[in-house]
């Protein structure tokens, strides 16, 4: 039980900082309803969870090699960042909440889980995090990191269902204008770290 527990604050508080992906959940829940900013947000969370595995059960080969990649993989986060910038911005909003099932669900959980997996200093956190609380593999037990790991889980998806939950409030009381301005700004924000993300690793290839 200690070990879930604090999988599930590890698990809150890395997903609890609103980046890009934060923007997008909130932009997709105003726009398309609880259901999608939900989804978008598990999407995360199991990358979150996939990234939480590689640090506790100790897969160094894995971790070594996302690093190794991590200037490929941030150039793809970034284009993939600007491109959810553009379609945002364009988008039209909707004048009813989408219906809760078929590929629009689906595309809002791969593209959020894709986006997570594009930054793989992720795995960094959880590291710096397991080893400062001495959970490095889980204290060697495979059953232990699987408990800890499903508290990351649990925590990012608790974060994601507050803020999707407590976000979807606000979208009864805005009209189709209100939200087509949530799809300017949110997309311009995206597309704004998208841009900052494709700039940092072109300057560090120059260099």
């Amino acid at each position: 039980m200690e070990l879930l527990i604090t999988g599930l604050v590890i698990g809150f508080s890395i997903a609890a900082p609103v980046g890009p992906i934060g923007v997008l959940c909130i932009r997709r829940t105003l726009a398309d309803g609880r259901a999608a900013g939900l989804v978008s947000g598990l999407g995360a969370a199991t990358a979150d969870a996939i990234y939480g595995s590689i640090a506790g059960f100790g897969l160094t080969f894995i971790s070594s090699f996302l690093l190794d990649q991590r200037l490929a993989l941030r150039l793809l986060g970034g284009v993939f960042l600007c491109y959810l910038g553009v379609k945002t911005l364009r988008a039209r909003p909707a004048e009813r909440v989408a219906a809760a099932e078929g590929k629009g669900l689906g595309g809002a959980y791969a593209s959020t889980f894709v986006l997570t997996l594009t930054n793989p200093l992720t795995i960094l956190s959880f590291a710096a995090i397991f080893a400062g609380l001495d959970l490095a593999g889980a204290r060697a037990s495979y059953l232990a990191a699987a408990i800890l790991v499903a508290g990351v889980f649990l925590g990012s998806a608790l974060w994601w269902l507050l803020l999707s939950g407590g976000v979807s409030i606000f979208r009864a009381r805005l009209d189709v204008r209100a939200l087509q301005w949530v799809n300017r700004i949110s997309g311009a924000i995206i597309l704004g770290f998208g841009l900052v993300a494709l700039v940092q690793q072109l300057e560090r290839v120059a260099y």
